[in-house]
C-alpha cells in the first residue's frame, strides 16, 4: 500500500516529505501544499500535492486526540483543507470550507487546524475545499479506537486505505475554469484512480496498478474512500464476500455482500477474508461509477489487483504473472435497484455502547428540492457561444436547493458573523421549502431559472431537525450526494416519486436507522434525514454541483 503503518503512539515527527501524518494528544504536524509533475495515462503534468504524494499522507489518530496541523501552501493557488466528516465540536474555525468557515490560504502562507476527534472511530478523509483543487488535494483519515477498545468485530490482520479518486489530463482548474466561463458542464475525467493509480484497464497504465497482497486465511479491513468528484462507485473483488462494517466512522450491523455502492464523500469500512488455502489466482478488485443520468460521464472502470502470498516466494515470483486473473461482475451502470438493496441493508449498531441517538421528536421540518436548473445567458450573448452553452446551448447550468443556487461570498461567512458584520454578507431566509410547489418528479416546468443568493438557515441550538431532501426532475431526474459539514445524520427513511408528508413518515426508521455524514438522494425520489443543531457555527450544505452554486 502507498499508505505505510506506523504505530499510533508514535511521537509526531511528520515532515514535509512523510509518508504518514501520525497525530497524538498534544503534537502537530506540518505539511506543505505544493506542485508536484505526476505521470499518469502516458501522460505528466503538474498538479497540486501534499507533501509531492498523490493521494496525500495518511492522518493517523485515535478517538479523543487533538490535531494540529499546520498547512504551508507552496501552491500558485488559494487553498484550505476540510477534513470531511469530523463533527469540530466548538471548533468550526477549522471546519475548511473556503468564504464559509475561513477565508482561504494564500500563496506563500500557512493556516493551523486545531480539532480533536470526539466520538469518531473509523475512516474518513481530508481534502482541498475551494474550486476543484481537491481532484488531487486529498488523502485518508484513520481514527482508531481509544486505546484499550476493541473493534466491535474481529481484528483484522492489516488494515489498507483504499481511495477511489479521478484523472484529468487536462488540469482541472482548467476544466472547471472553462465550465464557469461557458455555462456548461465540466469535461469528465479520463480515468479513474485507486490509490492514485489507473490500473491496467487504461492505455498504458499496467505499471501504475494498486496490488493487495493477502495471506490465505486471514481477515484485512479494506477503509474505502470515494474522492471522486461527481461519481457514485459500484465497488467488488471478484470470487470474495465484503462484510461492512462501518461507514463515515460510525459501526454498522455487519452485513455481506458481493458488490456496494459508495456516493462521493462517503466511506466505508469492509472486511475481506482470504481463501484459505492458497488459490494459483489472481483477482481484480474494479470500481466503475452508478449513474441513470442523460448527461456525459466517465463509464470506464479502474481495476486493482489482489494477490495471494505464497509460502515459497521462489514459487510466487515464478507464477506470478502467469496465473489466472478473475474479474467481478458488477451492477449495470444504471442499475438503481442493486442501489436501494444495498443501502436498505445499513443500520446502526444501535448497541449499549454505541446507541443510534435518533430523535423521536422534531421541532422543525424541512423540505430541500435539489437539482440542476438554469440561469439566463447575459443580454447579448450568443447562442450557443462561448458563455451560453448549457441546455440547449441557450442558457447556463445552475445547482440550486429549493430554487436558490448558492453565491460565495468574498468574506468568510462565520468571520462576517463573529465580528457581528454580516450585513452585505449572507441573508437569514433561507427558503424552508420550496418557494412554488409542483410535481418534482413529474414532467418538468417551463421556467427552469433560479434564482441566486447567498442565504443561510438559521436553527437555535439544540433544534431536533427533520429534513426532507427531494431530487427533481427539472433538467432530468438524477442522484445526488449531499454532505452536511459539523454533523452526522441518521437515514430515517428514502423513497422514489415525491415525497408525501402525509404517509411517508409512518414507514420512517426511528430505531437503527444509519448514521453517516454524506447521502445520496436517489434519483427522481427523497431521501429523509434527523438530526440536533448541537454544534455552534456555520456549517455548509454541499452536494456535487458546487461549481455551479448549491
Amino acid at each position: 500500500s502507498r499508505h505505510a503503518r506506523v504505530p499510533i503512539d508514535r511521537a509526531c515527527n511528520a515532515g514535509l516529505t512523510s509518508d504518514v501524518l501520525t497525530i497524538t494528544a498534544a503534537c502537530m504536524a506540518r505539511t506543505q501544499v505544493q506542485m508536484t509533475s505526476v505521470t499518469r495515462l502516458c501522460g505528466t503534468k503538474s498538479i497540486a500535492t501534499v507533501n509531492g504524494q498523490f493521494p496525500g499522507p495518511t492522518l493517523h489518530a485515535r478517538e479523543g486526540d487533538h490535531v494540529e496541523v499546520n498547512v504551508v501552501n507552496n501552491s500558485p493557488y488559494n487553498m484550505s483543507i476540510h477534513w470531511h466528516g469530523v463533527r469540530q465540536l466548538l471548533s468550526g474555525w477549522y471546519d475548511g470550507p473556503s468564504y464559509v468557515t475561513q477565508c482561504p490560504i494564500q500563496p506563500g502562507q500557512s493556516y493551523v487546524y486545531r480539532f480533536q476527534i470526539v466520538g469518531q472511530r473509523g475512516t474518513l478523509w481530508w481534502h482541498a475545499h475551494i474550486s476543484w483543487l481537491r481532484a488531487t488535494v486529498h488523502g485518508p483519515i484513520v481514527i482508531l479506537p481509544p486505546a484499550g477498545v476493541p473493534y466491535p468485530f474481529p481484528a483484522p490482520e492489516r488494515e489498507v486505505p483504499l481511495m477511489f479518486g479521478e484523472w484529468w489530463r487536462n488540469d482541472t482548474e482548467a476544466v472547471i475554469a472553462q465550465a464557469l466561463q461557458t455555462g456548461g458542464g465540466p469535461n469528465v475525467s479520463d480515468a479513474y484512480t485507486m490509490n492514485g493509480l489507473p490500473g491496467p484497464l487504461y492505455a498504458c497504465s499496467a505499471k501504475d496498478t494498486f496490488r493487495l497482497k493477502v495471506k490465505p486465511g486471514k481477515t484485512y479491513m479494506l477503509r474505502l474512500i470515494n474522492a471522486a468528484l461527481n461519481d457514485e462507485l459500484f465497488f467488488a473483488v471478484a470470487n470474495h464476500t465484503l462484510t461492512v462494517v462501518d461507514v463515515d466512522a460510525l459501526y454498522v450491523k455487519p452485513f455481506a455482500v458481493e458488490t456496494l455502492i459508495i456516493a462521493p464523500g462517503q466511506t466505508s469500512n469492509v472486511l475481506l477474508t482470504a481463501k484459505p488455502a492458497y488459490p494459483g489466482a489472481r483477482y481484480y478488485m474494479l470500481a466503475r461509477p452508478y449513474t441513470n443520468t442523460q448527461g456525459t460521464f466517465d463509464n470506464t472502470t479502474v481495476a486493482g489487483i489482489l494477490e495471494y502470498e505464497h509460502d515459497d516466494p521462489a514459487t510466487a515470483a515464478g507464477n506470478g504473472k502467469s496465473l489466472p486473473i478473475y474479474r467481478p461482475t458488477l451492477p449495470q451502470i444504471n442499475d438503481t435497484s442493486a442501489v436501494s438493496n444495498y443501502t436498505a441493508k445499513l443500520r446502526s449498531l444501535a448497541s449499549a455502547a454505541y446507541p443510534a441517538s435518533v430523535p423521536q421528536a422534531v421541532d422543525r421540518e424541512f423540505l430541500f428540492t435539489v437539482g440542476l436548473g438554469t440561469h439566463p445567458c447575459a443580454p447579448g450573448s450568443p447562442v450557443n457561444g462561448s458563455t451560453c452553452q448549457g441546455p440547449n446551448g441557450t442558457s447556463r447550468f445552475a445547482a440550486s436547493i429549493n430554487n436558490v443556487s448558492f453565491v460565495l461570498p468574498t468574506t468568510a461567512l462565520l468571520q462576517s458573523h463573529y465580528t457581528g458584520m454580516s450585513k452585505g454578507v449572507y441573508a437569514s431566509n433561507f427558503p424552508f421549502a420550496p418557494p412554488r410547489p409542483f410535481n418534482y418528479t413529474g414532467t418538468p416546468p417551463n421556467n427552469t431559472n433560479v434564482m441566486t443568493g447567498t442565504k443561510a438557515l438559521v436553527l437555535p441550538f439544540g433544534t431536533a431537525v427533520e429534513l426532507v431532501m427531494q431530487d427533481t426532475s427539472i433538467l432530468g431526474a438524477e442522484s445526488h450526494p449531499l454532505h452536511l459539514h459539523g454533523f452526522n445524520f441518521f437515514v430515517v427513511g428514502q423513497g422514489f416519486g415525491n415525497y408525501d408528508p402525509a404517509k411517508d413518515p409512518a414507514k420512517f426508521n426511528l430505531v437503527d436507522p444509519v448514521e453517516r455524514n454524506t447521502v445520496g438522494v436517489p434519483a427522481g425520489g427523497w431521501v429523509a434525514i434527523r438530526f440536533r443543531a448541537d454544534n455552534p457555527g456555520p456549517f455548509a450544505h454541499i452536494h456535487t454541483y458546487i461549481i455551479h452554486g448549491s
